[in-house]
């Protein structure tokens, strides 16, 4: 339970931290000097949502999942770029709904519909993607030791018993 929560708790920092730059770089783009893409909301939050999946990415690989990488950082990156893909059509659709379909298209109206509404439902499908199919490698298991003392501090691999070289059968895990 407590690992579950640090882990959630790391997550919703890199996101924090990636949503600062999506928000930035989407309203950079639309309202910034020049007003590069004024009139191009969709292509805005797109790239606005491409710089920031480079920022989760290494947030999340390198911290919040840290311990369940996968020895391809290849393969977690191709599956972390689908993921966001699915993650960013959710939050597109529903600036797409309320830019297009309701007619909603102050920037207040585009950015709850982007980076409110669409964040929540697109951060929520990201974390279980994430857990389920990017970071998929085994995370270490803590065991007790025979002797019955505490495992050791989390983030420390203490052998299993049969895994337990013979010098250290004397019960001094300390070191293991």
């Amino acid at each position: 339970m407590r690992t579950r929560a640090l882990e959630l708790a790391r997550f919703g920092s890199v996101g924090a931290v990636a949503y600062v730059v999506d928000v930035g770089v989407f309203n950079l783009l639309r309202y910034g000097p020049g007003g590069l893409l004024e009139d191009r909301p969709i292509t805005a939050k797109v790239l606005s949502v491409a710089v920031a999946t480079l920022v989760a990415w290494l947030g999340n690989r390198y911290w919040t999942f840290s311990t369940r990488r996968t020895a391809s950082p290849r393969r977690e990156l191709v599956v972390f770029g689908v993921v966001n893909v699915g993650g960013m059509l959710v939050a597109v659709a529903c600036l797409a709904f309320s830019h297009y379909v309701l007619g909603l298209t102050s920037p207040l109206a585009d950015n709850i519909a982007a980076n409110v509404v669409g964040l929540v439902l697109g951060t929520a499908f990201r974390y279980v993607a994430y857990r389920r199919l990017v970071f998929t490698g085994t995370t270490p298991t803590t065991t007790r030791p025979p002797d019955g003392s505490a495992p050791a501090a989390h983030g420390h691999v203490v052998p299993a018993p049969h895994d337990v070289p013979a010098a250290l059968a004397d019960g001094d895990h300390a070191r293991a």
